[in-house]
């Protein structure tokens, strides 16, 4: 079996913002390649029998860090009304699954909801008006670095309690949602090379029923992304015509956040 070494590219990382809170400070970083990003809505406790929001997409700004422009939808899934308070106890609306776009610096992630608002307190049903919501979304800075090839979970965390204020003398029940957002990498890569590199040559892996695969380059390297986190058994294949052997290297390593660096393989 083949050394493995494992070169960590950066640590998991984990923070919170919340929808006031502003870092104008951060350069937007800009940087080759693809990531994936992934958007789960949940929710803290509240005091209340229920809160209704209807989320109509989720709009992201990339490597752009001016006030209103270049935003992308991201093509939300399961949209609708949902009830905040179901989603406690490691409950979650996944509002974006593995959604590909550049890599980089992800400034803002925008929450567009919709105007079916609604809040339930001892039994009655009360119009929740969202003034900033309706027209542009709920902006969060974010200002996080995305590396290629790499697969983020961002998780929007409402704090029902601090969002939902009665307006002074008219009685109106206002929600100026405040999120706590925290996002880690789901996914690792397997890099390495192989020996001649003029030979056509597949590399590949089983990830439950699916094979993930690329092809060696014209240098001899190969990146395999997207894996999650576990042990692999990487299958080499060369072009046929070309007289070298299969092979197959166990038991490779993938660890969340990390590139698994294969020692160059060689064709026999």
């Amino acid at each position: 079996m083949n050394p493995i070494k494992i070169k960590s590219l950066f640590l998991l990382l984990l923070f919170s913002i919340s929808l006031i809170s502003c870092n104008n400070d951060d350069t937007p970083q800009t940087v080759e390649g693809t990531s994936k990003l992934s958007i789960k809505l949940v929710d803290e406790p509240g005091d209340f029998e229920h809160v209704y929001v209807e989320v109509i997409d989720v709009m992201v700004k990339v490597n752009n860090d001016s006030d209103d422009d270049n935003w992308q939808s991201i093509e939300a899934i399961n949209t609708g009304v949902y009830d905040l308070l179901d989603l406690t106890g490691g409950v979650n609306v996944l509002l974006a699954d593995a959604y590909e776009i550049p890599s980089g610096t992800l400034n803002q992630i925008r929450l567009v909801l919709g105007d079916d608002n609604t809040i339930v307190i001892d039994g009655v049903t009360n119009e929740l008006t969202t003034p900033s919501a309706q027209q542009s979304g709920l902006k969060i800075q974010v200002n996080q670095t995305l590396e290629p090839n790499f697969e983020y979970i961002f998780w929007l965390d409402f704090n029902v309690d601090e969002s939902i204020v009665t307006a002074g003398n008219s009685g109106n029940i206002i929600l100026k949602p405040v999120i706590r957002a925290t996002t880690e990498v789901s996914t690792g890569t397997i890099s390495g090379s192989i020996s001649p590199i003029d030979v056509q040559t597949q590399i590949s892996v089983t990830v439950g029923d699916e094979i993930v695969s690329t092809y060696a380059d014209e240098n001899g390297d190969f990146l395999l992304v997207g894996l999650p986190q576990g042990i692999y058994d990487v299958f080499v294949a060369p072009n046929p015509d070309s007289n070298f052997s299969e092979t197959n290297i166990e038991n490779v390593e993938v660890i969340v956040g990390q590139n698994t660096i294969i020692e160059t393989i060689i064709l026999q």
